[in-house]
């Protein structure tokens, strides 16, 4: 695998269990009162009595990447593919994540390509490994190498391609106050990243062109 993917990549990447052992329900909602009294309102009002029960909810969802393995995703793979070892791309693939320094939502898309070895992997999976890595605490440097890394892990394809394009709302809600700033990350492996012009390919596919191989 591409050695500055494994230099970004934390650990944990793909680990398919929480790194600590989580709190009672009742710790986290104890934990959101305090979080309502710091904004200034009062927790006991009929609006805001329900909230830590809805948040420790919401959180189980938004965060449920922590109890999944990416690399199981991407198990089954298929090898009757009449010979085809072109340029496969799932892109504008939608997502929510939330940034690991202030907790709040980073809205993008990824585009994955990667050049099958004899083997493809259903198209919906590549989705899948892009949820699992956006429902945790991210960066979007890190998201971006590691849906590349165990796409070339687990699949070892010759190459593989991931870009991100994703609006973080600590940008747009907070400090500089930015809306609408869009920030882009790509990443490349094998093929990828020992031939610019496969490069050059991809991107260009991406961005509605179609260039043959």
């Amino acid at each position: 695998m591409d050695a500055v993917i494994k230099k970004i990549m934390p650990p944990s990447a793909y680990m398919d269990r929480p790194v600590t052992d989580r709190p009672t329900e009742a710790e986290v909602e104890a934990a959101v009162g305090v979080l309502l009294r710091w904004t200034g309102d009062d927790p006991t009002r009929e609006g805001l009595i329900d909230t830590p029960k809805r948040v420790a909810k919401a959180y189980r969802e938004m965060f449920n990447g922590y109890d999944m393995c990416p690399a199981d995703e991407l198990g089954r793979t298929f090898e009757e593919v009449a010979g085809y070892d072109d340029l496969v791309i799932v892109r504008d693939i939608k997502f929510h994540s939330h940034c690991e320094h202030h907790m709040v939502p980073i809205i993008g898309k990824a585009h994955v390509g990667y050049l099958p070895d004899g083997k493809v992997v259903g198209l919906s999976k590549i989705a899948r490994v892009v949820d699992i890595f956006a429902h945790r605490l991210q960066t979007q440097e890190a998201m971006t190498a590691q849906i590349a890394g165990v796409i070339q892990d687990v699949l070892n394809p010759r190459g593989v391609a991931v870009m991100i394009e994703a609006e973080h709302m600590c940008m747009a809600m907070r400090g500089i106050r930015k809306q609408g700033s869009t920030t882009l990350t790509s990443t490349f492996t094998g093929t990828f990243r020992d031939n610019p012009e496969e490069q050059v390919r991809f991107v260009t596919m991406v961005r509605g062109g179609f260039v043959a191989g």
